[in-house]
Formats: structure tokens, C-alpha cells, sequence
């Protein structure tokens, strides 16, 4: 499928020629998102429409790409929503933040990553658990390596380590105490800076 302009998919969305849930296939995700402006996942052949960052995400996901950049670059790379991540063939995640130790590393694509060595996600009012269970399920079976799962509904900064092809906990960090990460030792963020980022 070729890219389409926005005009295109708001025809095809008034001509109801679109997929159903559980119809879509990755060509059609991917033409979809490159034409539209919203952060869409992709799923087993549905697409979900992820609600609007509010300020207070920002703030935080903000706050956490500094320090991260400051940690990784060079000679990684950090993003943050939206780029598009493949996990499989049937999956496609846009985490709010993705993390290569290496910029050369061959998964940095343009127009999606082949994977990452970390993501992290701000927990979403919205549905929690779609963070907290359902990417946490997601990103274990494509293999990557940390998943830290910010949550300003309780204050904590989880950080899980993959073994084996699960997730352990690294450490579920609160007020008070240093969020540090198993695959960069060197990394630490003071968890109460994190949500009172303004």
C-alpha cells in the first residue's frame, strides 16, 4: 500500500471502506499512521486510537527524555512519541519513549524501529491497563531488554528487567527514592523529580 494523503483516509473513512476491527492487516496500520496525525497501535488486527497526551504526561515524559538523553547520547538514541515500533508481524506499539544504546544500531529505521533496547510508557488514566499489562505482555515476547512504566495515578516508577523472556522487577521506585535501571547502572532519576516536573 502506498502512502496516503489525509484527504484520502477521510474519504475512505466517509465511504466506509476502511478494514473492521480484527480485519486490519500491518500494510493497512501503516497506511493509516502515515496519514493521520493521532497515536494509533496496532494489534492482531485492530487498531486502537490512543487518547491525547495530557499537559501533566507531557511534563513528565519530557523530564524523562532529558534525562535520558543526557545518559545515552551519544552514542544511543532517544525518541519519544510518536515513532512507530514493530514487535511483530500482527503488533505495532508507539511507546512514549524508546531508548537504542547505539544510534548505528541497524532497528534505528525511519519510518518505524525494529525494536529497542528500552521503552517506557507514562501511564494512561484513560485504561491503565493497557501499560501496566498489556504492553508489559508486549514488549517481554518482542525481547526488550527494559520496560519503565511511569505512573502519575501512584507515584511510582516501575523498572522491569527481561529474564528468560519475562519481565522481573528491577525495582518498583516511590517518593523519595532514586528510579535506576538494570541495563544502564549508571542511570538514576529521583523519583519525586519526576512528578513534580512543571
Amino acid at each position: 500500500m502506498q502512502t496516503a494523503t489525509r484527504e484520502e483516509v477521510l474519504e475512505a473513512l466517509f465511504r466506509d471502506e476502511l478494514p473492521r476491527q480484527g480485519e486490519w492487516d500491518a500494510a493497512g496500520y501503516l497506511w493509516l499512521t502515515d496519514a493521520t496525525n493521532r497515536l494509533i497501535e496496532f494489534t492482531d488486527g485492530h487498531i486502537e486510537v490512543l487518547p491525547m497526551l495530557t499537559y501533566k504526561h507531557q511534563i513528565i515524559l519530557r523530564f524523562m527524555l532529558f534525562a535520558f538523553i543526557a545518559e545515552v547520547e551519544p552514542p544511543g538514541r532517544v525518541i519519544f512519541a510518536a515513532l512507530r515500533l514493530y514487535l511483530n508481524d500482527t503488533k505495532y506499539r508507539e511507546p512514549d519513549l524508546l531508548l537504542l544504546l547505539d544510534a548505528q544500531d541497524p532497528r534505528n529505521q525511519d519510518r518505524y524501529w525494529h525494536g529497542a533496547d528500552l521503552v517506557l510508557e507514562v501511564v494512561s488514566p484513560d485504561d491503565p491497563q493497557r501499560d501496566l499489562v498489556q504492553k508489559r505482555r508486549d514488549y517481554a515476547e518482542a525481547g526488550i531488554p527494559e520496560y519503565w512504566i511511569v505512573n502519575p495515578l501512584d507515584e511510582t516508577i516501575t523498572v522491569l528487567a527481561l529474564r528468560d523472556g519475562v519481565y522481573a522487577a528491577h525495582g518498583i521506585f516511590a517518593r523519595g527514592a532514586q528510579a535506576t535501571s538494570a541495563l544502564i547502572p549508571s542511570f538514576a532519576v529521583a523519583v519525586s523529580d519526576v512528578f513534580d516536573a512543571r
